[in-house]
């Protein structure tokens, strides 16, 4: 018998948003124990969660959610109560030059994580819950005014939106046709603390800092809502425990940037975070050639969940802003792990050579 009141899968929580799910819920659920499965493939960084790797309501599990046997394999090993299901590729540039790759980890992924699920719980779903992360990206583009909605109709443009919009409907489908217990949610983007330096903030962050130039698509007019990451942790968790099954909702910051805004803003926020002077940083834009079917625009209308389930954000843009701006510059070494590759022997110095 376990003392754990249940045992929680957490796939990709080495990542940007998982870590900060893991994060949460390690600290705050000391009744649930935490397994962190990622591949750690380059975004999968198990220094984003040094603050819980000795506690005792955390497991990290190295495994591929395309690997069958390995997700059967650790689904022996713990048997869940409920996945928390983030693992994907993400990254719009990348599906572009390897769209296979997002075929592979997004749909096949989720379809295998689904089945294993749908083995193991075997018709007893009490207490079981499958719950998928998703993108607002799913949903196409918008034109300047609108919202998205979680009744608007998908209209993929990408081959990453259009891999997360079929393990969409993968999920939906498990709950209608064999009645299994999901949840999903659908986000708008998120920054703050731990992200990948290949996306916007955190290249832009890096790149001002070191005088580097600062790449801007087209002519930096594609507008964008942001969240908080430490937000869309907390509206997960409040999803996780009060959403309504076979529901999905829309979490968005109320945050709408054009992109070259944004940049001048954490320009301006660095000039003053180092000393420069105001619009020395701004000097470093670089337009660049348009991202092939880059979407206009993206804003969430994230009213059901506020008005449902009382999420809300908790930050001002610019206050969050600037707190993510503090935390990449007090945390060089993290940066410098991540930007030389050090971080990736991580687990290796601390799981496979203890």
């Amino acid at each position: 018998m376990s003392k754990f009141d249940k045992t929680i899968l957490v796939t990709g929580g080495a990542g940007f948003i998982g870590s900060h799910v893991v994060r949460l819920f390690v600290n705050k659920y000391a009744n649930y124990k935490i397994v962190n499965g990622d591949a750690l493939t380059y975004a999968g960084n198990l220094e984003n969660l040094k603050d819980v790797q000795g506690k005792p309501n955390y497991a990290f599990a190295k495994i591929d959610i395309t690997d069958e046997a390995g997700v059967e394999e650790l689904f022996n090993q713990y048997h869940f109560d409920a996945v928390i299901h983030l693992a994907a590729e993400s990254h719009v540039d990348r599906s572009i030059l390897d769209p296979l790759a997002f075929v592979k980890t997004n749909v096949l992924g989720t379809a295998i994580l689904l089945n294993a699920c749908r083995k193991h719980w075997n018709g007893n779903y009490d207490g079981k819950l499958f719950y998928h992360v998703s993108t607002d990206e799913v949903y196409g583009s918008l034109g300047e005014t609108g919202f998205f909605t979680e009744e608007t109709p998908y209209d993929p443009h990408s081959p990453y939106s259009a891999s997360k919009a079929a393990s969409d409907h993968f999920v939906m489908a498990y709950h209608d046709t064999y009645g299994m217990p999901v949840v999903m949610s659908n986000c708008s983007n998120n920054y703050g603390s731990h992200h990948f330096p290949e996306k916007l903030i955190p290249l832009m962050i890096n790149n001002i800092k070191n005088n580097k130039p600062l790449p801007v698509y087209g002519k930096g007019e594609n507008v964008r809502d942001w969240l908080f990451v430490e937000d869309h942790a907390r509206a997960i968790d409040t999803i996780f425990h009060n959403g309504k099954l076979g529901a999905s909702y829309n979490v968005g910051g109320f945050n709408e940037w054009k992109n070259i805004d944004l940049v001048h803003l954490l320009c301006s926020i660095m000039d003053k975070k180092l000393g420069r002077a105001e619009g020395d940083s701004a000097k470093l834009i670089t337009y660049v050639k348009d991202r092939a079917g880059h979407d206009l625009r993206y804003a969430i209308d994230a009213t059901k969940l506020n008005k449902e389930l009382g999420w809300s954000p908790s930050l001002q843009f610019e206050e969050g802003l600037e707190k993510t701006v503090e935390w990449y510059l007090s945390n060089e070494e993290w940066i410098n792990h991540v930007t030389s590759g050090d971080y990736q022997k991580y687990y290796d110095v601390q799981y496979e050579k203890r």
